[in-house]
């Protein structure tokens, strides 16, 4: 499946609200499934596809796709290879697609994480080299 990033949409065939049950149907079965009660008894269900560079993230009583993260650096987005840039360039990137608002974060772990809110997508980095793509609907 080729991972061309649609903000606020999905990745490729993926599209949020999607339930689990399509989502395996075009991925097959995950590597592994997690399943993590959270407050106000709702779960969340995280489907995990190595190979694929995928970690799908599922909400509700039924459960559909709400976040997916992507670690695949062949992947595309806003027509560039998002892997191939550092982070000045993902933020003229985005900044030149009128998505200016961002926050900066260094997170405890190590990495640095550049939010873009308006679009629902997250940019973390190591070392200025792009590590992990998160995107919401």
């Amino acid at each position: 499946m080729e991972h061309n990033i649609i903000i606020k949409q999905g990745i490729g065939d993926l599209h949020f609200d999607m339930p689990v049950e399509e989502a395996v149907a075009l991925l097959g079965q995950a590597d592994s499934v997690e399943n993590i009660d959270n407050a106000d008894d709702e779960s969340t269900t995280v489907l995990c596809y190595e190979d694929e560079g995928l970690t799908l993230f599922f909400e509700g009583e039924n459960p559909r796709l709400q976040c997916i993260d992507v670690c695949d650096e062949e992947a595309t987005m806003l027509g560039e290879n998002i892997f191939d840039l550092n982070e000045q360039e993902i933020v003229k990137l985005m900044v030149s697609h009128h998505f200016c608002e961002q926050d900066i974060e260094d997170e405890l772990w190590g990495e640095r994480r550049i939010s873009f809110g308006e679009a629902n997508v997250d940019f973390f980095f190591e070392d200025d080299t792009l590590l992990s793509v998160s995107i919401g609907k």
